[in-house]
């Protein structure tokens, strides 16, 4: 791989960009109609292959990623939907209604599976060594976090994000707008997946941090923005 990019899994992304924007395709036709919801997609297509290089490198196998790169997707279709004079409330909808397709896409046995893993004391162990290791500000664009023990009540542990590599890539980008869109998809991803999240403020919506509290068979509390209810 080229240090310092993800270059070198350029045909990879643009096969994972393809399945997620087919996954709304018939969406945006009902939307848009034919004509402009393949332009959109195309040119969406176009505009990732440009932003490719410049995805903040966070490194080669952080498991971060798998929030990292789809939120670069939707800031490809972002900007391709400001082209066409299409409003950030659009683009969000469209960004929140691909995370649900994507998990909804995953088998219940799998989302079942993530969900015991994700309250095993391996996965804890894990997010622990994450967190410290992200302290140490090894990446510039990458993320910082902080580790919560559970208070044996309200939640099952914590996790608080004190720099967000999404919110840092979509800043430079001048789409800090969309940022608020890309964190409702953690309402689905709680939602599918069991993690019972709470969270009272997020780095996209001027908090101090995103504090995420993940509690087993929880009720999943998260404010999304106002178009999306």
């Amino acid at each position: 791989m080229s240090y310092g990019t993800y270059v070198s899994r350029k045909f990879r992304l643009i096969k994972d960009f393809d399945r997620s924007v087919s996954r709304v395709k018939q969406l945006l036709i009902a939307r848009y109609g034919e004509e402009e919801a393949n332009i959109l997609m195309q040119e969406s297509r176009e505009k990732y292959k440009d932003l490719i290089p410049q995805i903040p490198y966070i490194g080669d196998r952080n498991p971060l990623l798998i929030f990292l790169l789809p939120a670069s997707r939707y800031l490809a279709i972002y900007q391709t939907f400001q082209k066409h004079g299409r409003t950030v409330e659009e683009a969000g909808r469209l960004v929140y209604e691909i995370g649900e397709a994507e998990f909804e896409a995953i088998p219940g046995w799998v989302r079942r599976g993530i969900g015991v893993l994700w309250f095993s004391r391996w996965f804890a162990k894990r997010l622990q060594k994450r967190a410290l290791l992200s302290q140490e500000r090894k990446y510039s664009g990458g993320y910082v976090l902080a580790y919560i023990e559970g208070d044996g009540r309200d939640f099952d542990y914590g996790v608080d994000y004190i720099e967000c590599a999404i919110c840092k890539f979509l800043n430079e980008q001048g789409a800090a707008e969309l940022a608020p869109y890309v964190c409702a998809v953690d309402k689905v991803a709680s939602e599918m997946l069991g993690w019972g999240l709470r969270r009272t403020m997020t780095l996209a919506e001027g908090g101090e941090r995103c504090d995420f509290r993940f509690k087993k068979g929880g009720k999943t509390c998260v404010t999304i923005p106002q178009p999306l209810r």
